[in-house]
C-alpha cells in the first residue's frame, strides 16, 4: 500500500518554529501549529488527547510498554487483545 501523506497537521507550541512551518507547507500539508504567545493550546489539546489517552491505556499491558515479540504477528496479535480489552472495559460501564 503506498503512503499517504496527511491532509492536516496540528501539534502544539513545541513545533511553532519557522523551519517546520516552511517544510510542511512545500509539502502541500496544511498546517494547524498552536503559535507561542499568542494563541491558546486549548483547541489543539482535544486532538492531542485522543493519542495520548490511547497510548497510557496500552501502557498498562506490560507486554505492549516495551516491545518484547520479535515476530510482527505476536504482537499485532497482543495488540488487538489489548484493544479488544480495553473496549470490554467502557461495554462494562455502560451496561
Amino acid at each position: 500500500r503506498p503512503r499517504q501523506k496527511p491532509y492536516k497537521l496540528h501539534a502544539d507550541k513545541g513545533y511553532d518554529y519557522r523551519r517546520c512551518r516552511a517544510h510542511l507547507s512545500r509539502r502541500g500539508i496544511l498546517v494547524r501549529i498552536a503559535r507561542r504567545g499568542v494563541e491558546s493550546s486549548e483547541r489543539l489539546g482535544r486532538h492531542r488527547w485522543v493519542v495520548e489517552r490511547t497510548h497510557s491505556w496500552l501502557a498498562g499491558f506490560g507486554k505492549l510498554r516495551i516491545r518484547f515479540e520479535r515476530r510482527r504477528d505476536t504482537h499485532y496479535a497482543l495488540l488487538k487483545l489489548a484493544f479488544s480489552l480495553i473496549c470490554l472495559r467502557f461495554v462494562d460501564r455502560f451496561c
